[in-house]
Parts: C-alpha cells; structure tokens; sequence
C-alpha cells in the first residue's frame, strides 16, 4: 500500500511531462504538415540533372 504514495505522484509527474513534450511539440510546428513528407517521395528529384532541362522547360513554356 505504501508504493501507491510513490507510484501515483510519479504517474502524474510523468503524464505533465508528457502532455509538455506534446505541448511544445504543437507549439513548434511539428504536425503543421502532415501530408507533405509522403508527397515529396514522390516528387521526382531528378529533372534538375536532365542535360538542358531549363532550355527545354522555357520552350515549353512558350508554347503554352
């Protein structure tokens, strides 16, 4: 019985540390966007390294 006089005040301590980490983590920005990480792996990376790519993409560019 007399580990419950330590073990309830430690559960609370622990959840306000807790609920802090979540806190400042909101307040950071960490969840602002959550889809962003998943698009960018699909974003293809590689069109700056095609040979002429930015000649190319101005004449298209014009086209239109």
């Amino acid at each position: 019985m007399e580990i419950l006089y330590m073990l309830v005040p430690l559960a609370v301590v622990l959840a306000a540390v807790a609920v802090g980490a979540f806190v400042l983590s909101v307040k950071s920005g960490q969840y602002e966007d959550l889809e962003g990480p998943g698009h960018r792996i699909l974003m293809d990376d590689d069109d700056p390294m095609i040979p002429n790519y930015q000649e190319e993409r101005k004449r298209l560019r014009k086209r239109k």
